[in-house]
């Protein structure tokens, strides 16, 4: 057998190794939630059942239709998107201009403020649950929204504003600098110029916003005490009672709070994917 055929072997034997690897880790990362789709369907007693099927006779739409009928459980997700929007909104704007300044700015302790800001994402976000708990119950923001939504901003921002400064540092200066000859101001530059070409970089920053104030639960269960401000995390926990656990309802309820991370992720994925490379670049 010759070199080349022996090279071109070994590539194919590495290719089908690879594969085989691929669709291994698919199936373990996929099983779980077909499991968890698949119990939806089914009554809280067959979940029991031995041994387990993935697919028995009786499916039904009742665990949803629990969900969907419930008030109650309807106000979770309304709370879950008020919050989530708010913050993705709060969080894009502060970190368009605190990236603009960076990116485009030289100014006295410029490289302390970044490091700091660096370090913020550092510290475990449990450690930081009392402080919150008890600045909350001062300002009187407990079990509102403007506590989870400020709560979820300090957790997110810094993720922003150093995504949005490295998308902001590969746009060529060029740009910045032909407006200004035509007379357009530093908010000009910003808000007409450098936003529209950072689509790709806002998706990003905007969908990792979402899902994490979409899927927090710690300081979701911590700073709200009535059902009309909890979210979709904290409603799911509250379906595993003392006595008595309605796996499926927990499994639609899943299932449908998945749904708007999923739906998001598709809808703007060439973005997302566009934004994480070019922030990566510089980063």
């Amino acid at each position: 057998m010759s070199i080349a055929m022996k090279s071109r072997t070994r590539r194919n034997v590495g290719r089908v190794l690879i594969y085989i690897a691929l669709v291994v880790g698919a199936i373990f990362a996929g099983f779980p939630v077909l499991w968890m789709l698949s119990s939806s369907f089914k009554s809280n007693a067959n979940i029991f059942a031995f041994p387990p099927k993935l697919v028995d006779g009786s499916f039904s739409f009742s665990a949803y239709a629990a969900v969907l009928t419930d008030p109650v459980k309807i106000g979770y997700f309304v709370n879950s998107y008020i919050v989530a929007i708010c913050v993705v909104i709060i969080t894009l704007v502060i970190a368009l201009l605190a990236a603009y300044v960076f990116s485009r700015y030289d100014f006295k302790f410029k490289s302390i403020i970044r490091v700091v800001i660096i370090g913020v994402q550092a510290v475990p976000p449990i450690t930081l649950l009392i402080p919150f708990f008890g600045i909350m119950v001062v300002l009187e923001l407990y079990n509102t929204y403007q506590g989870l939504i400020l709560t979820y901003v300090v957790f997110t921002l810094p993720y922003a504003i150093i995504m949005m400064t490295a998308y902001f540092d590969s746009l060529p200066r060029e740009l910045d600098e032909a407006a200004r000859v035509d007379g357009a101001g530093s908010m000009s530059v910003l808000w007409r110029i450098l936003v529209p070409v950072s689509v790709p970089g806002m998706v990003s920053v905007g969908l990792y916003t979402f899902m994490i104030s979409w899927n927090e639960y710690l300081f979701a269960l911590t700073l709200t005490q009535s059902d009309d401000r909890r979210t979709v995390p904290v409603g799911i926990q509250l379906l595993m009672g003392q006595n008595n656990y309605l796996w499926n309802e927990v499994m639609a309820m899943s299932i449908l709070g998945s749904i708007p991370v999923l739906v998001l992720f598709l809808i703007f994925q060439r973005y997302f994917i566009g934004g994480l490379a070019a922030g990566a670049v510089k980063a």
